[in-house]
């Protein structure tokens, strides 16, 4: 791909909280400790794609560096799969992702409707666009497990954490 924008890109993804082992508290440590290695090699753009938990985090995570550090030129885009993906939320998490698509730079609806596919198409899309992933891995979540292979076949190293 030929995007010169890319270069300073790393996207975001993850499970839900209900798949997640781990504390949400010593994830997002971990997420934030991982964003930081990022910045420090370079990347300045975050694509998240902002599901309850994972996602929503870690665009929060960037969203407060950014405020707090704003030299730093951190970029959320939010990458989602399609309109009203949030509609069947609770209250809380569905005004937490409304925020974050208002504070983010550049909003990417990846399908016109709900679609089996469109959760896989958001996910390969903010890959293919990034040079890194940072991915928080549970065994049993195979939308997070088909990114990251995703990822390797196109040459996109991995930043795993553990779920």
């Amino acid at each position: 791909m030929n995007d010169p924008l890319r270069k300073r890109r790393c996207c975001l993804l993850g499970p839900s909280p209900e798949w997640l082992k781990r504390p949400e508290d010593d994830i997002r440590v971990d997420l934030e400790n991982s964003v930081m290695a990022a910045v420090r090699e370079g990347l300045n753009t975050f694509v998240c794609g902002l599901d309850r938990g994972t996602g929503i985090w870690g665009a929060e995570i960037v969203v407060r560096l950014r405020n707090q550090f704003p030299d730093m030129g951190l970029r959320l885009v939010a990458c989602v799969p399609y309109p009203g993906f949030d509609e069947e939320w609770e209250a809380s998490w569905r005004d937490r992702y409304r925020v974050l698509l208002s504070l983010s730079e550049y909003v990417r609806v990846l399908s016109p409707y709900p679609s089996p596919a469109a959760r896989r198409i958001r996910n390969e899309w903010a890959v293919i666009h990034s040079v890194r992933l940072i991915a928080v891995c549970v065994r049993d979540d195979m939308e997070t497990r088909e990114a990251v292979f995703f990822a390797g076949k196109n040459r996109v190293p991995v930043s795993r954490i553990p779920g």
